[in-house]
């Protein structure tokens, strides 16, 4: 978002102007102001507890939570008592670099990827090339190779190395200075002091002529490192504020009558309850408000997520972000800019992801007790040897040995290669994983929770009784149908053409805006389709005649019937049995009609489910399934879906859903079937599972090393290549899971097993 938002959320889904906040509330009842800060340099649980704790400290701040997904943290604090500057002060006085949020933050999300793609490519290049000459001292040692050919070859190590490592390491030491700046260690000091005191031993060591030379465990234990912090950046990208997106539903501009009769374009911005404004067809209403003049239909998916549009007319209540499909209407505004229930769905979906915020990665918890333990045992290690009579030289070198050691690669990449190896999977299955911990969320749900339009069904009506209609009308109502873009009107083209009928967009088709379209044919009179009552039929005022029809009557003809339907997905029913039987809780929660949403239960199975609920609905009913000690997942399309989707434990999207609803959830999903939904429960539930086995792989490795090197057993250049294997271990045994046969289950990881191991 673009601008601070106010809590707490107003009360109430119907966008009818009753909500009371704002600049105008009375000195007593205002509200504390929330702002969004962007902390570039957040980039553990640790730095997460550290900024929270610096924040609250500031008078005037009421509650302060970090996001470690998105790099955010939201603010409520007295505007009377600070104000921002002082927030973004406190954060610089603890070394992290602040920002109040005016904008996305995508940009600096992918400059950061690509800033570490290009370091990670520059000590891959040096890495090789200093293993080829490292390799080729070693043979020496076997060989003929003199003192003078080993000491250039060390030189030329270092000449490749150093430039690397100070270009490549930055992030590390940038991060670390930092920290230590603010008089606090993370697991970024240990890293960098470790690479320093390597290379710098290195260079003392070639120029005494010696051979305890460590450039190559140096950049490679740069390199493996920024694989790590790579991935783990890369995943972030992945996961994008959808409040922020939201804006992009907003009219920025209206057309609003005067006291005269006179019409002025003014910014969305500056409309004031009470204003009337002109919508032309195809253009989004700018405010909440009812329609004082003229009749149209509107595209309403942005609230109820039903595809089909509603007639309204005078009287009727609309919403900002919402189509208008018809002719121009006049809407008297009743809520503008921050109090519509589209800037409501905004905070919503801000509060939901906040709210996600706290939820902390199993690493990043292991990560709090790394920083001094590793300084601990490194200092342990030098003083110890130091007294056993060893010599600063040969104490300082097993010191960095195991600084380099008790690296946490294999830590750091323990979960994110679990990820990509999962991601990769699912992506073949037709499955996009976007969150960052998406995959640990999705493996601990017990309950599903379906929204019915664009879900469970296609999202887009059909033509329900075509064999009942002959070639010829279709195709005459085809030829009037060409030149609507109403949804049904689509559905009839769609089937003409299915069936390979000709047929020309007539002549002279006019739309009249809530009824249908006619023309004079040349032959027979006018022809006309649309609504029962236009159209002529007998006995009818509209009322008898189900919504989901059109009518065609071509002259004197007697009219037929086209009926439509929003078909179920081909195999919607047989993943709610799967479901079921695996032991999943399944719900279905809609905000089309109560008829339509009975029947699709019907059909899938699901006696548990609500129709007509609005989004504010759905978020109380999934607070109501957590509050009953549910983990619940969310799939849904639209965008009064995505505080939902947001909201719950856990989202999957369909690839066909609203972009602003693809953004709020953790996946998305693509093609025409639901077996995505549970291939990507089966594949999270087994990536919690190898997470573990290489938390594992990661504490065995620790457990054997690291006291071989406070031993002095273990030299820079080994702790470097055994530091490398234990990460190849965690990836190799990662990939296992790409092409394993899986099953589905309901029964998740415990966390309690996960919290332990991440925590030992």
């Amino acid at each position: 978002m673009d601008r601070a938002v106010t809590l707490p959320l107003p009360g109430g889904m119907q966008g009818d102007g009753a909500s009371t906040h704002g600049n105008n509330a009375p000195e007593e009842d205002r509200t504390p102001r929330t702002i969004l800060l962007i902390v570039e340099n957040m980039v553990c649980g640790a730095c997460m507890g550290t900024i929270e704790r610096a924040l609250r400290k500031v008078p005037g701040v009421e509650a302060a939570r970090a996001s470690l997904s998105t790099r955010r943290v939201s603010v409520t604090y007295d505007e009377d008592t600070t104000e921002p500057l002082q927030l973004i002060e406190a954060l610089d006085h603890e070394g992290y670099r602040a920002a109040e949020s005016v904008g996305s933050a995508d940009e600096a999300a992918n400059a950061r990827a690509d800033d570490l793609l290009r370091r990670l490519g520059v000590a891959g290049f040096a890495q090789a090339n200093v293993m080829l000459l490292s390799v080729a001292v070693w043979a020496g040692i076997a060989s003929d190779m003199d003192a003078s050919a080993k000491g250039l070859f060390h030189w030329l190590s270092g000449l490749i190395a150093m430039p690397a490592i100070a270009y490549s390491g930055q992030p590390f030491f940038q991060s670390a200075l930092a920290a230590l700046k603010a008089r606090r260690l993370n697991m970024d000091v240990p890293i960098s002091l470790g690479i320093i005191l390597a290379t710098a031993m290195s260079v003392y060591q070639s120029y005494r002529g010696t051979e305890q030379v460590y450039f190559d465990a140096a950049i490679t234990l740069t390199f493996f490192l920024l694989i790590g912090r790579y991935l783990d950046e890369y995943m972030r990208v992945r996961a994008r504020g959808a409040a922020e997106n939201l804006i992009g539903l907003k009219a920025l501009a209206a057309n609003v009558i005067g006291e005269n009769g006179a019409v002025r374009r003014v910014q969305a911005r500056e409309l004031t309850p009470g204003m009337r404004v002109q919508v032309a067809a195809g253009e989004r209403i700018p405010v909440d408000g009812r329609i004082v003049s003229g009749s149209t239909e509107i595209d309403t998916s942005l609230i109820t997520g039903e595809s089909i549009p509603r007639a309204a007319s005078d009287g009727e209540t609309v919403h900002a972000g919402t189509v208008n499909l018809g002719g121009v209407i006049i809407v008297e505004a009743s809520a503008t800019d921050d109090n519509t229930l589209l800037a409501e769905i905004a905070r919503l979906v801000q509060a939901a992801e906040q709210g996600r915020g706290r939820y902390v990665r199993l690493a990043d918890r292991a990560a709090r007790q790394y920083a001094p333990a590793v300084h601990l045992l490194g200092a342990l290690t030098l003083i110890g040897w130091m007294i056993a009579g060893a010599g600063f030289e040969r104490s300082l070198t097993y010191a960095i040995a195991v600084l380099i050691i008790t690296c946490p690669c294999a830590l750091a990449l323990a979960v994110p290669a679990v990820q990509v190896a999962a991601a990769s999977r699912l992506f073949a299955k037709g499955v996009i994983v976007k969150a960052p911990d998406g995959l640990e969320r999705l493996s601990e749900v017990d309950t599903i929770v379906f929204d019915k339009t664009g879900t469970l069904t296609r999202g887009e009506p059909s033509l329900s009784n075509a064999d009942q209609i002959d070639d010829r009308t279709l195709a005459a109502a085809a030829s009037l149908a060409v030149a609507s873009r109403h949804p049904y009107s689509r559905a009839v083209v769609r089937t003409a053409r299915e069936r390979g009928l000709s047929f020309a967009a007539a002549e002279g088709t006019v739309e009249e805006p809530g009824s249908g379209l006619r023309c004079d044919a040349s032959v027979g009179g006018e022809q006309r389709l649309g609504s029962a009552a236009w159209v002529g039929v007998e006995g009818s005022d509209g009322a008898q005649a189900p919504s989901s029809s059109l009518w065609f009557r071509d002259g004197s003809a007697p009219p037929v019937a086209f009926r439509f339907q929003d078909e179920l997905r081909s195999d919607a029913a047989a993943l709610v049995g799967d479901l079921r039987k695996a032991g999943f809780k399944v719900c279905l929660l809609s905000g089309d009609r109560e008829a339509a949403v009975r029947t699709a239960a019907a059909a899938c199975g699901i006696d548990d489910w609500s129709a007509e609920v609005r989004p504010a609905g759905k978020i109380e009913r999934l607070k109501q399934l957590k509050a009953e000690g549910h983990q619940v997942l969310m799939v849904g399309d639209g965008l009064n879906d995505a505080p939902a989707l947001a909201e719950a434990h856990a989202s999957l999207s369909p690839s066909t859903a609203a972009d602003v609803s693809q953004i709020a959830s953790d996946a998305v999903f693509q093609g025409e079937a639901l077996e995505p939904v549970a291939e990507a429960l089966k594949v999270a539930r087994s990536s919690q599972r190898m997470a573990i086995e290489n938390f594992g792989i990661s504490l065995a490795y620790n457990a054997v090393f690291v006291p071989l090197a406070v031993a002095g057993y273990v030299t820079p250049l080994l702790a470097a290549v055994a530091m490398s294997l234990s990460s190849i271990a965690v990836t190799a045994n990662a990939l296992r899971l790409r092409n394993r046969r899986l099953t589905l289950t309901s029964e998740a990881t415990p966390m309690w097993t996960l919290q332990g191991s991440a925590t030992q």
